[in-house]
């Protein structure tokens, strides 16, 4: 391993960077270093490259480790590499005021290391992409966040899973499941734009609200949600971002943002069954290729 404070250029597809800290560890319990984060990520690059292309990226950034300070980044560092994609886009309700933003899009092996150098574990992004122009799209997905209340499980995430999914077979969109890499899940849509897709979302929240008010909940609100799971629909408002497919999280391991079987989903009994860590999503992909891929 290298020492911590030792710089490493590198060139990536024709684009040179300098590694810096590749022997800090940036998960202390289970011993994971900068090192291995930048080559998960680079590892998992064909697979995840697609699902962050053409999306404006915001990120977790752990400087000291998942143990450490952290914070959310839009705007591009001011450091970022001129050959690195950015694209300006209004920023309605910025917390810092800000009437646009420079976000960065990963459509690139170089772009996902030099984020992953950063220290930048966590890759989130928005349910639609811009265009080659810079200008934001309509929504092309949409997004279904299972949010366990304990002591619920991502165990009971699965049954309201299976049951969303047909609710959305029958609206004529196949949906694909992942785990969120923390405690929960998320189902994945292609998106049509038939309506505004917050306000669909949020109504198949409520219908499976009353049809299961036991199971489920489609309010925030904590006190409404113990045992039972919460229906996030909000994740389809525009300004809203969600984990990445292979995304690492913060955690206590490095833990994934994973694409499930629908088998694995239907078979689930233990939480312990959907917990995968940088290796084990290797793994996967190399048994299963991209399980998030649409067809």
């Amino acid at each position: 391993m290298k020492q911590a404070s030792e710089k490493v250029p590198v060139r990536v597809e024709g684009r040179d960077l300098v590694l810096t800290n590749l022997g800090k560890v940036l998960y202390p319990e289970a011993g994971f270093a900068k090192a291995e984060v930048i080559d998960y990520y680079s590892r998992v690059a064909p697979v995840l490259l697609p699902h962050l292309r053409g999306r404006p990226l915001t990120v977790k950034r752990y400087p000291d480790g998942v143990d450490g300070m952290f914070f959310f980044e839009k705007n591009a560092p001011r450091h970022t590499p001129d050959w690195v994609r950015t694209v300006r886009l209004p920023a309605p309700g910025s917390t810092k005021d800000r009437e646009t933003i420079d976000f960065a899009v990963v459509d690139d092996l170089p772009t996902l290391v030099y984020y992953a150098n950063l220290a930048a574990l966590e890759l989130h992004v928005p349910q639609w992409r811009v265009s080659a122009d810079g200008e934001a799209l309509p929504p092309d997905t949409l997004v279904f966040d299972l949010d366990p209340g304990p002591p619920a499980t991502v165990v009971e995430c699965c049954r309201v899973a299976l049951t969303l999914r047909e609710v959305l077979d029958a609206e004529g969109l196949p949906a694909l499941p992942k785990t969120s890499g923390n405690k929960g899940m998320q189902l994945y849509a292609g998106w049509d734009c038939r309506e505004e897709p917050s306000a669909y979302a949020r109504r198949l929240a409520r219908l499976l609200e009353r049809r299961h008010p036991d199971q489920v909940v489609s309010v925030m609100a904590k006190k409404a949600r113990p045992g039972k799971v919460f229906i996030d629909w909000s994740q389809n408002n525009p300004a809203k971002t969600t984990v990445a497919p292979y995304s690492l999280r913060a955690g206590r391991h490095p833990t994934a943002s994973t694409p499930l079987l629908w088998e694995e989903v239907e078979n689930c009994e233990r939480p312990e069954e959907l917990v995968f860590t940088a290796p084990d999503v290797l793994s996967r992909i190399e048994e299963h290729g991209d399980l998030f891929r649409r067809a």
